[in-house]
């Protein structure tokens, strides 16, 4: 007569050592990337001794006025390339739609005259910012 076979008990762990793995070398690529990502339009901002601003849940828009008075933007597509009024315009009105309550800050190159960063703003105003944020640079006393 042959033997009864022995049943096998079903396993209830799992190895979670390659996920742990992948983790650890998707960090590393985060981390090495990061600082790369540093993304913009080269301006001279002009320095202010003012105090930082807290830091909020939402990602704010900056809007940026290089020297020559063109204006970037950095939401869209690409943010390094300038955008006219009307895609300013249109673009910030869509993100405070789906995200109301977003701090707008506008970062004005130091030589460029008043009128342009004064402009950037009443084009805020229009996409319905309530409030605009100017960024200088910190200076060390």
């Amino acid at each position: 007569m042959s033997e009864p076979r022995a049943r096998r008990r079903p396993m209830h762990e799992i190895n979670v050592v390659p996920y742990i793995d992948v983790m650890l070398v998707l960090l590393v690529i985060f981390m090495i990337t990061a600082p790369l990502l540093t993304q913009g339009v080269q301006v001279e901002l002009p320095q202010a001794n003012a105090e930082s601003i807290d830091t909020q849940t939402l990602e704010p828009v900056v809007v940026t006025v290089d020297a020559g008075g063109a204006y970037y933007i950095d939401i869209g597509d690409d943010p390094d390339v300038s955008v006219d009024p009307a895609t300013l315009v249109a673009r910030v009105a869509a993100v405070l739609r789906h995200r109301p309550g977003t701090p707008v800050y506008v970062r004005g190159d130091k030589s460029v005259h008043y009128g342009a960063v004064v402009s950037a703003m009443v084009l805020l105003q229009k996409a319905g910012v309530p409030g605009v944020g100017l960024i200088t640079e910190m200076v060390e006393e």
